[in-house]
C-alpha cells in the first residue's frame, strides 16, 4: 500500500525533503548481509509505499507540496530534482504569494477555506496514482501559521474526503525558550483540532532534536538542516519494510495500518514519540561495534525514564512492584517519573534480529493496566540493515512522554488567555474566544487521560 505524504509550511516542506532522502539513500545503499531477492523485494516495498515511477525512471516521490509563500517549494523542487535519484512531481504543489504571519486563524479560516478546492484536488491526484492507498502522513510545525493553522484544515479536509484513510500527523513541537510570542496559543489550537480528526500524532521535540546534534552527532554550529536530518534518519526507521511477523516472509503492505492498531487500542490515546538508537556521526561508525542485549537495556531505560536519547539516561528509575507502595505522583502505587506506556513498538534493523530478547519489554509493569502486556507490545525486524548502521533499533511509543511538554504548553497559553494577550489577532479572522476555550477543554481531558495510566 502507497502512503501520500502532505508537506505544511515551511518546516513541513523541509522535512518531508529530507525523509524522501534518507529513504533514497538507504535503499541505493548495498547490503551484503541479505541476499539479492530479500534486497529486491525490500526495495519494491519501499518503492511502493513513497514513489511512484514515471517515463524518466527517476523515482517520484507520492507527496503533494503547501505553502502560502513560494520561496521554500521552489527549493525544495530543484534541489531533490538537481540529486538525480528522485524528485518531486512538478505539479503537486500549491503556493501563494503571502503567508500567514504565524497566525494560526489565518492559515485554518482565511487560506484554508480560500484554497481548500486546490489543495485537495492535488492530494485527490496523488491518491488517484496509488494502485492502493494506505493513508497520509502529514508533515507541519505547530507552532507557526501556515504549517499549524492550514495544516489543521487540510487534515480536517483529508478526514471528511478520505473517511477509511488513515492519518498519521507528524508535528514538530517548537523550542520550549521560544521561537513566536504566540506559538504557546498556535499549538494548543493545532493539537485540539488535529486530536480530532487524525488517527495518531507522532511528535518530535526541536529541543530534544537539538540535544541529539550536539552531545551525539557532535555538531558544532547547528542548522535547520542538521534538525532536520535526524528527524528524518528516526522517520526513515520506522517507515522503511519490515516483517511485522516472527519469521515473515513478506514486508508488510500496510504500514500506517500496522501502526495505528498496535499502537492506538484507544481514541483517547492518540500522542506516539520516537526514540532511535544508535545515533552517531557517520564518520564514527567504522570503530563502533553494536551488541542487541546493549541495545535494548539502553532502549528499555530510555522509555521507562522518559530519557529521549542515550546520554544522561536516569538508571535508578524502575518500574513499580505491582501492589507496592512506594512514594507516588498519583493516586496509584506509580514511582516518581516512571513512564507509563499505553503500547510500544520495537523495530529492529540487522544483523541476527531473529535471536533478539524482547522479553524486558513485555513486562507488565511497563504498561497500563487496562491492556493486556501481549497486546500492549509488538515487534517487527528485517535482517536488512539501516543507513549504515549494522544493527538499530527504534522504539515507538504511546506513553507519557508528552504530558510535561503538553501541560506547560497548556499552561502558558492560559495565562495568556486568561489577560486577553494577543486575542484580537485570532478574532479578526474569525477564530472566537469559544474556540479557544473549546480546545483548552479538549487537551485537559488529554493530559487527564494520560496523568491517570
Amino acid at each position: 500500500m502507497s502512503i501520500v505524504t502532505v508537506q505544511l509550511g515551511q518546516c513541513g516542506n523541509q522535512i518531508g525533503h529530507e525523509v524522501f532522502n534518507a529513504i533514497c539513500s538507504d535503499i541505493r545503499g548495498t547490503h551484503g548481509l541479505c541476499s539479492k531477492k530479500e534486497n529486491e523485494s525490500y526495495h519494491d516495498a519501499c518503492k511502493e509505499r513513497f514513489f511512484s515511477e514515471e517515463e524518466s525512471e527517476v523515482p517520484v516521490a507520492r507527496a503533494v507540496l503547501v505553502d502560502m509563500e513560494p520561496k521554500v517549494i521552489s527549493q525544495t523542487l530543484s534541489i531533490a530534482a538537481r540529486s538525480g535519484y528522485w524528485k518531486y512531481d512538478d505539479r503537486s504543489h500549491f503556493c501563494q504569494k503571502q503567508g500567514s504571519g504565524n497566525n494560526w486563524a489565518n492559515g485554518y479560516s482565511v487560506h484554508g477555506p480560500r484554497h481548500k478546492e486546490a489543495i485537495m484536488n492535488l492530494v485527490q491526484k496523488e491518491a488517484e496514482k496509488c494502485d492502493r492507498l494506505g493513508g497520509f502522513f502529514t508533515i507541519m510545525s505547530m507552532a507557526g501559521g501556515t504549517g499549524s493553522g492550514l495544516g489543521a484544515f487540510v487534515t480536517q479536509c483529508l478526514r471528511d474526503t478520505f473517511p477509511t484513510s488513515f492519518i498519521l500527523n507528524h508535528v514538530i513541537w517548537p523550542y520550549g525558550t521560544g521561537e513566536v510570542i504566540v506559538q504557546n496559543y498556535n499549538s494548543v489550537l493545532t493539537l485540539s483540532h488535529l486530536y480530532q480528526s487524525s488517527d495518531a500524532l507522532l511528535v518530535h521535540e526541536n529541543d530534544v532534536i537539538h540535544k541529539i546534534c550536539a552531545q551525539l552527532m557532535n555538531i558544532k554550529q547547528i542548522s535547520f538542516r542538521d534538525v532536520n536530518q535526524v528527524i528524518a534518519h528516526q522517520l526513515g526507521s520506522v517507515f522503511q519494510p519490515t516483517y511485522t511477523a516472527e519469521g515473515g516472509l513478506h514486508y508488510s503492505r500496510n504500514p500506517l495500518g500496522d501502526l495505528m492498531e498496535m499502537l492506538v487500542p484507544h481514541p483517547e490515546f492518540k500522542m506516539l514519540g520516537l526514540r532511535n538508537i544508535p545515533q552517531m556521526p557517520e564518520n564514527s561508525l567504522a570503530y563502533s561495534t553494536f551488541s542487541w542485549p546493549g541495545l535494548i537495556k539502553h532502549l528499555r531505560q530510555m522509555l521507562i525514564a522518559n530519557a529521549k536519547m542515550e546520554e544522561g539516561i536516569d538508571w535508578q528509575v524502575r518500574p513499580p512492584r505491582l501492589g507496592s507502595s512506594i512514594p507516588s505522583s498519583h493516586s496509584t502505587n506509580k514511582p516518581l517519573h516512571f513512564n507509563t506506556s499505553v503500547a510500544n513498538l520495537v523495530i529492529l534493523r540487522g544483523k541476527d534480529t531473529h535471536s533478539v530478547d524482547l522479553g524486558s519489554f513485555q513486562d507488565p509493569s511497563l504498561y497500563t493496566s487496562w491492556l493486556n502486556p501481549r497486546d500492549a507490545f509488538n515487534a517487527w525486524k528485517t535482517p536488512r540493515a539501516f543507513n549504515k548502521y549494522e544493527k538499530s533499533a527504534s522504539l515507538v511509543s504511546n506513553s507519557q512522554f508528552l504530558l510535561k511538554p503538553l501541560d506547560n504548553v497548556v499552561g502558558k497559553a492560559w495565562n495568556m488567555f486568561a489577560s486577553k494577550a494577543y486575542i484580537h489577532q485570532y478574532t479578526k479572522f474569525g477564530i472566537e474566544e469559544e474556540d479557544f476555550l473549546d480546545s483548552f477543554t479538549a487537551l485537559e481531558q488529554v493530559i487527564s487521560s494520560y496523568s491517570i495510566l
